[in-house]
């Protein structure tokens, strides 16, 4: 299962998605999630699904992918569904004991999972169709033009965050499988004891994090490494026509989901 989370990793593809300028891909994602956020309708939920497909099938990328990445998240949607079902008042369209399920609270459940479902799916979207390197121009571009100081700290601490997620899930596998192989049980049990049996795996996991920080921090030592101060870059960023395109796009979309809900 700890291989299925997609966040972090990159997937080279000859797309229209993977040559936009990360920035147009940063400031579109933004857009998207105050899109989302506001849709609290069906009608709303419809045009986003569409937008969502539509956007993966630009990217080149399989659905299966995807789908994979919000494997992982199931127990956190399922729950979500389920405090939603149970706990919000309504009119009452099944009912066993203290247990009821209300149709405003279906209704919320389903929309709040949805949401989830795609706010994993276009952020997994987002380091899939970017290299980190192309990712921290971007970032530091923008906080730039926000005037923080510390941009370029800001965007490098970001981006290697997310570049180390599949390296921590690669080797938080590694201590599994050498545990297992000297008895460890991390299939059998109730859910409980299974999070118990995970208790040993976090030393390790966190003496090989520390390991990996102290080897990257002299790595960047070496290679004189002193933050964005009078940083040059062989790449520059340019933004051109289809980036123009993609924020027509995202603000029309911003423009109906406002629509959905208010019109």
């Amino acid at each position: 299962m700890l291989k299925d989370i997609t966040i972090g990793q990159y997937i080279p593809r000859d797309s229209v998605i993977h040559k936009l300028d990360p920035r147009t891909k940063i400031i579109c994602l933004v857009l998207y999630m105050i899109g989302l956020f506001l849709v609290n309708n069906a009608l709303g939920y419809v045009v986003v699904t569409i937008f969502t497909l539509g956007i993966i099938y630009l990217s080149h990328i399989s659905l299966i992918t995807i789908l994979k990445g919000i494997k992982p998240l199931m127990i956190i949607i399922l729950l979500t569904l389920g405090l939603h079902v149970f706990m919000t008042e309504g009119e009452i369209i099944w009912q066993w004991g203290f247990l009821k399920i209300t149709w405003q609270g279906l209704r919320q459940g389903l929309f709040m999972a949805l949401r989830l479902i795609y706010l994993v799916t276009i952020t997994s979207l987002l380091t899939l169709t970017t290299t980190p390197i192309a990712l921290t121009d971007g970032l530091e571009k923008i906080l730039r033009r926000l005037f923080i100081p510390i941009a370029h700290e800001l965007a490098m601490m970001m981006t290697i965050a997310l570049r180390f997620i599949p390296t921590l899930i690669e080797e938080t596998e590694k201590i599994m499988k050498a545990q297992m192989a000297r008895g460890a049980d991390f299939e059998s049990g109730g859910l409980l004891s299974r999070a118990k049996s995970l208790i040993p795996l976090l030393v390790p996991l966190f003496l090989s994090s520390f390991r990996r920080a102290d080897e990257l921090a002299l790595a960047m030592e070496a290679r004189c490494y002193r933050g964005g101060k009078n940083r040059t870059r062989m790449t520059q960023l340019m933004i051109g026509y289809s980036d123009y395109f993609a924020f027509v796009m995202l603000v029309f979309f911003l423009v109906v989901t406002i629509l959905s809900r208010y019109g």
